[in-house]
């Protein structure tokens, strides 16, 4: 592969060792073209101009001053530039995230505004502690025990959850509530008192983003319509129609400043520092796989936790709060030609001259216009496609999607997340506790066997009960298995006089399991039914050849099959076949 095609090659797992693997601008520093500086500095001013009217936006949704969410592009995309892997992944506030902050965090500061932004601030460091403690337990196979399925249903219910609290913006009312039920109560209340001036202004913001969206992609549309918005209330007389503007920012840079707050001084910023990671962590490295697969190179997963890690660093130090990677400010970075993440740098040092010079022009922007965007940035949150494949692919998937949206539309975004992540764990260990076992049936001219259910023109092989089952067999699922091979014997026309276990798809047996199957065999052999196994992986012979079982039901190494038993069973073994009686191997 070319260096044009893959710019920064050196992403992907590679022999790096040492330093330089945990620190990848070694490696993409050494391969960097001069002609990447142009893309790279047009791709940073971009996602700039897109960055700071959305991150005045989210900031709202923490609940916290605009300019903190204008840190949080400043900061974390600098710091994630030094140790992320992605090369197009950008870094700042996202929906979900700020909103979680905001409902959580309000709880625990009582509505003191220095009190918010030292939790707020604290979160993110506590997030950075976690993810470098992730990376060196290299825990980042853990984010594929969130499975897909929760994750529509979770985004779903941040989108409407998250778009309530956008909507008085957009009608000029007051709003209010703790839970969505009651946010809708007292907004269907509110509606008679709209301001139809806010309203208008707010759809035709909401109609502006969306036509750019659809015929302007990756363009940084919301600056334009930020820049528009704040010029008509500057030379017009709407100001005076009851429209909420952002007012002036604090001009400069932020300042270092360390939270003034402990850990044990706040109750609950533990599960908020971990429900915000794993958020962060699920969005930043989908975003990043995408990405990545569309330039064909890797990213590093294990590598992405230290620079989420840095990322969060630098927000809770320099008053921002916590951080991820979304994909649709990414892809804003990925169309404006990034090649490497000195995209980010340039769109840091943009977001910072704007905040030394031009953070008073802001004093006029309209709430209803960041309103407006939020409603358009959630949108992508919502995948209705996908929700009707699900429906149609599987109903039960799409009926635990389902509970983690209720869940989050009920509960809140914080409680939505556990919720979650415990549907995940019960949607895995509900597959593993119950296994599919099927009963093989030979396929027709062939000594080859497989599931008669999924296939009706196999053959059964008569005096004969051959079973598989499709997974591990393991303390947890054993009485599963045990109960189902009984039911399969009580539900056959005519007693068998043989029953094969055919372990070929089973890479696992714990010792519950090998007394599981003795025990089988003795209900077995009392009734007159001998039990045979093969196909074993050695792992698994190993276990059951220590609990005694090939002494008791004979070899079942790798040498012999399904088919071999069968053709010694019905007294027609073919020449050459391996003897049952081989040594083990």
């Amino acid at each position: 592969m070319t260096q044009e095609a893959r710019p920064a090659g050196v992403f992907s797992a590679d022999t790096e060792h040492g330093w330089r693997a945990a620190f990848p601008p070694a490696r993409w520093l050494r391969t960097y073209q001069p002609r990447w500086l142009a893309n790279d500095a047009i791709a940073g001013v971009t996602l700039a101009a897109y960055g700071i009217p959305v991150s005045l936006a989210y900031a709202s949704l923490a609940g916290l001053p605009p300019q903190y969410g204008v840190y949080c592009y400043l900061v974390g995309g600098l710091f994630y530039a030094l140790f992320g892997s992605s090369r197009q992944l950008a870094i700042g506030p996202t929906s979900a995230i700020s909103m979680l902050v905001g409902v959580t965090v309000g709880a625990m500061a009582g509505n003191d505004p220095e009190r918010w932004a030292g939790i707020a601030a604290l979160t993110a460091l506590l997030i950075a502690v976690m993810c470098v403690l992730a990376w060196l337990l290299r825990l980042s196979s853990l984010v594929n025990f969130i499975s897909e399925t929760i994750l529509l249903g979770f985004k779903a219910g941040a989108a409407f959850t998250i778009a309530l609290t956008q909507l008085p913006k957009l009608f000029g009312v007051k709003g209010g509530g703790e839970d969505f039920l009651e946010r809708l109560v007292i907004l269907a209340g509110q509606i008679p008192d709209t301001n139809l001036a806010v309203l208008a202004f707010g759809l035709v913001a909401l109609a502006l983003l969306l036509l750019a969206e659809k015929y302007l992609p990756g363009r940084p549309a919301a600056l334009f319509v930020v820049v528009a918005s704040i010029v008509v209330l500057s030379v017009t007389s709407l100001g005076d129609l009851g429209f909420k503007v952002v007012g002036a920012l604090p001009q400069g840079l932020p300042t270092f400043k360390l939270p003034g707050l402990r850990v044990r001084d706040v109750q609950g910023v533990v599960p908020l520092a971990f429900a915000c990671l794993l958020l962060s962590y699920v969005e930043s490295v989908s975003a990043a796989r995408a990405l990545a697969e569309a330039h064909n190179y890797e990213i590093d997963p294990r590598q992405e936790f230290l620079g989420l890690g840095a990322a969060n660093l630098g927000a809770g130090l320099f008053q921002a709060y916590p951080v991820a990677g979304g994909l649709s400010q990414s892809s804003v970075n990925d169309k404006a030609g990034a090649k490497t993440p000195l995209a980010l740098v340039f769109a840091s040092i943009t977001i910072g001259l704007c905040l030394m010079f031009l953070a008073g022009g802001l004093k006029n922007l309209p709430n209803v216009v960041l309103a407006a965007i939020v409603l358009v940035a959630v949108k992508g949150l919502v995948n209705i496609s996908e929700m009707k494949r699900l429906w149609r692919v599987s109903r039960y998937e799409f009926a635990v999607s389902m509970i983690a949206f209720v869940a989050v539309l009920l509960l809140g975004i914080l409680n939505g997340v556990i919720v979650a992540v415990l549907a995940s764990l019960m949607l895995l260990i509900g597959r593993v506790a119950r296994p599919h076992v099927a009963i093989l049936g030979r396929i027709p001219g062939t000594r080859k066997f497989s599931d008669i259910e999924r296939n009706p023109d196999n053959t059964l092989v008569p005096g004969t009960l051959i079973f598989r089952v499709d997974a591990a067999m393991l303390y947890f699922n054993v009485d599963h298995v045990h109960e189902s091979v009984r039911r399969m014997l009580h539900s056959a026309p005519d007693k068998p006089k043989l029953v094969i276990c055919d372990l070929s798809t089973s890479p696992q047996v714990d010792l519950a399991a090998a007394k599981m199957l003795l025990k089988l065999h003795r209900e077995m052999e009392q009734a007159g039914i001998r039990l045979r196994m093969v196909a074993a992986h050695a792992p698994v012979r190993d276990i059951l050849r220590a609990e005694g079982l090939e002494e008791s039901l004979g070899y079942f190494g790798r040498r012999i099959s399904v088919a071999d038993v069968v053709d010694e069973f019905e007294g027609t073994k073919m020449a050459g076949a391996p003897a049952t009686g081989l040594a083990p191997a």
